[in-house]
């Protein structure tokens, strides 16, 4: 059998973190939703079961948590820092797909979320 892709993932984290352009958004918090997906090789990992060749989703948990507790004005901000630490724990991440939404901004309309989107290649990851 032969993997055309694959990939991790963890949907739907929400936390609760200081990040916003405006002072209140920092000073209050609010809710956000975060969403990872990481393609690497996981041939090793189906072949032994053995965590050794696998991304441990708990360890990309922790970052994520670690990295939205800093507050910052710009979610763009917030994605760069969780993928750069992400793809430096695990370089054999080869692409990665991760969204933030913040729920409820304060923009006065009626909106599920508003966020940022973006999908990285890891110029870090080792050559074959």
């Amino acid at each position: 059998m032969k993997i055309d892709s694959a990939h991790i993932y963890l949907r739907d984290i929400r936390l609760f973190a200081r990040h916003g352009v405006m002072p209140q958004e920092r000073e209050t918090g609010g809710e956000f939703i975060v969403n990872i997906s990481m393609r690497y090789d996981i041939s090793k990992a189906m072949a032994d079961d053995d965590l050794s060749g696998t991304v441990n989703y708990a360890d990309v948990y922790h970052i994520v948590e670690r990295e939205m507790q800093e507050p910052s004005k710009l979610l763009e901000h917030v994605a760069g820092r969780i993928a750069g630490a992400i793809f430096e724990a695990f370089p054999l991440i080869e692409e990665m797909d991760i969204d933030i939404r913040k729920e409820n901004p304060p923009m006065g309309a009626h909106c599920k979320g508003a966020g940022v989107a973006l999908h990285l290649l890891n110029d870090l990851t080792p050559t074959r």
